[in-house]
């Protein structure tokens, strides 16, 4: 179901992908959108170590598009540096496959909205966040995105300078 890399020697460890995913601030999240166009939209996460969460309104485009199928991809790039004069970028990113559910339990929802809000507002006191949410609990929705599949991938000068001997 899943290719294997075809660059073996540039995809990042398991490890290194959890890292990229724990401290990223946003992502694109790619949906199957209306036939026959593809919906990408950009988008704010928490990943917890099992689940991706995000957060979305109660109506809209990306709900409509995951009520009809709730397989997605979603990739976080950590680096991104062009180098212009090997026409090239220096980019490790991750991509990660699965499917998307709308969380309808208030418990796991409040769950879900709080370890958003702590990555987003570390420093925020636990009044204040508390009132933010429930001062919009109706207006939102949490989502989970289970993982079925998960990849990262470096460019090859970051392989190259990481291990010489294996990357040529």
């Amino acid at each position: 179901m899943f290719y294997p890399m075809r660059r073996k020697r540039q995809e990042l460890p398991f490890s290194e992908c959890t890292d990229i995913l724990e401290q990223g601030s946003s992502g694109v999240l790619a949906l199957s959108g209306d036939e026959p166009y593809p919906y990408a939209v950009p988008i704010s996460y928490v990943y917890d170590g099992k689940q991706l969460y995000f957060h979305c309104a109660v109506s809209g485009h990306k709900l409509d598009v995951i009520r009809q199928n709730p397989k997605a991809s979603f990739c976080v790039i950590a680096a991104d540096e062009v180098v212009p004069q090997k026409y090239t970028t220096c980019f490790k990113s991750v991509i990660v496959f699965g499917s998307i559910s709308i969380i309808t339990d208030h418990e796991k929802k409040r769950a879900a909205i709080e370890k958003l809000a702590k990555k987003y507002a570390p420093f925020e006191s636990a009044q204040s966040m508390a009132k933010e949410i429930d001062g919009s609990w109706d207006a939102f929705y949490m989502l989970e995105m289970s993982i079925d599949h998960l990849t990262g991938k470096e460019a090859l000068e970051l392989t190259r300078a990481r291990s010489p001997k294996e990357a040529h």
